[in-house]
């Protein structure tokens, strides 16, 4: 007993040290009075700095931060605060707090999981992976190209974590064939959870940073289509992905001519897989032809769900599997975010700094690479929750002359770019848990494609984002 505390007491510590930190974060602005701030600022300032600590020391789960979020402010600063009225401050009804949790963005990612657990139940994920990689042949070199393509492609509809999980374990077993001391098999590992990370970027609904950025744009008043986002995001994507390709191919070179890849699967032929693949074809087809149609990729994503659901297809237990700690995350971000404009301390952060002695492009840059760093040491999800409120309100000043649209793109942007530990993103952690990659190999390709990544996106945005039709 006396080593199994010893043993978890460094973590119960950093715990301590986090709950202990928030609480004084959350306590400050009641003790101190901050020039130039209003009443309802301090209140939500208690809230942000609370938000912070937390979700960088991790001292709860990153979702039950986001929930003590929506109930402080609530308590707070809505109609309902605890605290009575503030003179000149209009709250917004209590409900509007409790609506994040509801928000459309929400149901966009509630489609997306739907879609990537059904896939993974029916065996769709498998199957698709076994017809799209049989025509890379046994060439090392095709098979990680092709590897890396696929997985990509499932990263940008389905969750990172499950194609990470479900392409390794297509992989694993390929790689135990390998010879011994064959730094191939490394390198077929890693390229798994770097074109997950990176396939991601391309969709709303490819990582919860995505969502966050897209959610808090449609909060700001500015929609973004689902494909309006992929023809932003898209075109550097697989410029990077055959990058890292290359980079991987140098540094983890094959010992053998040709490799087999078996792969045991098979479309499933019941009459509910055979409605889930209708589904799911239709759902990306309408994600994708949104201008055509005018349907909101939300209310595209929800149809899913209710479909499946109402047909029997997706059951009780199906729903209870849903990665639902995530939508709370993303919904704790846009309840943030939310408060923060509406009590004006967005605004009062970005006056403590003179921007206007920046240019528009060389605040982009800064803001990217400030969310590449903190998302490489804590959550990207919880750094997008904290960059993206104050981006916007970046754009908003008059002093800055920045895009709103572009300046959250490439936050979001950063937060999924960001793959150089273990801990960064759930696919490094699955990669890294099956042994296969070091972490110095994982370290090195990550900062190397993180980095190269942000340049690349850097340089290709004022081309994109006149294309989309975007002011820049």
């Amino acid at each position: 007993m006396l080593k199994s505390i010893s043993e978890n007491w460094p973590r119960r510590g950093l715990r301590i040290v986090g709950v202990t930190m928030a609480v004084a974060g959350f306590g400050l602005p009641f003790v101190v009075t901050f020039d130039g701030l209003s009443e309802q600022g301090h209140r939500i300032l208690s809230v942000f700095l609370m938000a912070v600590v937390l979700w960088v020391t991790e001292a709860i789960a990153l979702h039950a931060t986001a929930l003590l979020i929506i109930l402080l402010e609530i308590l707070l600063i809505s109609d309902q605060s605890v605290f009575g009225a503030i003179d000149g401050f209009e709250p917004d009804p209590y409900a509007t707090y409790f609506a994040s949790l509801a928000h459309p963005v929400l149901m966009l990612f509630l489609g997306g999981f739907v879609l990537a657990d059904g896939a993974a139940r029916f065996k769709l994920d498998r199957s698709l992976a076994r017809v799209l990689l049989k025509p890379f042949g046994t060439s090392p070199r095709l098979i990680l190209l092709g590897l890396m393509l696929v997985t990509a492609g499932f990263s940008m509809f389905m969750s990172n974590t499950a194609t990470t999980a479900t392409l390794l374990a297509v992989i694993l077993p390929v790689v135990g064939t390998l010879p011994a001391g064959d730094r191939f098999g490394t390198g077929l590992v890693l390229s798994i959870p770097l074109a997950a990370n990176v396939g991601g970027i391309g969709t709303p609904v490819g990582t919860p940073p995505n969502a966050i950025a897209v959610g808090s744009l449609a909060e700001a008043g500015i929609g973004v289509s689902f494909i309006g986002w992929m023809m932003l995001a898209v075109p550097p994507m697989i410029v990077l992905l055959l990058v890292s390709w290359w980079l991987l191919t140098r540094m983890y070179p094959s010992q053998a001519d040709s490799i087999e890849l078996n792969i045991i699967g098979q479309f499933e032929t019941s009459i509910k897989g055979r409605m889930f693949a209708v589904v799911f074809a239709a759902t990306v087809g309408l994600w994708l032809t949104e201008p055509i149609h005018g349907i909101p990729s939300a209310i595209v994503g929800f149809m899913p769900v209710v479909v499946l659901v109402a047909a029997g297809v997706v059951s009780t237990d199906d729903l209870r599997s849903i990665q639902w700690h995530v939508l709370w995350l993303v919904a704790g971000g846009i309840a943030l975010g939310a408060g923060v404009a509406k009590t004006g301390l967005d605004t009062w952060i970005v006056g403590q700094i003179n921007w206007s002695s920046f240019g528009a492009t060389m605040i982009v840059a800064l803001l990217a690479v400030l969310t590449l760093v903190l998302s490489t040491i804590i959550s990207n999800s919880a750094t997008a929750n904290l960059v993206v409120p104050m981006t916007l309100s970046m754009a908003a000043s008059s002093t800055v002359g920045l895009g709103a649209t572009r300046a959250v793109f490439f936050v979001a942007i950063g937060a999924s770019l960001a793959m150089a530990l273990p801990i960064s993103t759930p696919p490094n952690a699955i990669a890294f848990s099956t042994g296969a990659v070091p972490t110095k190999d994982l370290a090195i390709v990550g900062v190397l494609v993180g980095v190269s990544g942000l340049v690349l996106y850097l340089l290709l945005a004022p081309l994109l984002f006149t294309v989309v039709g975007v002011d820049l």
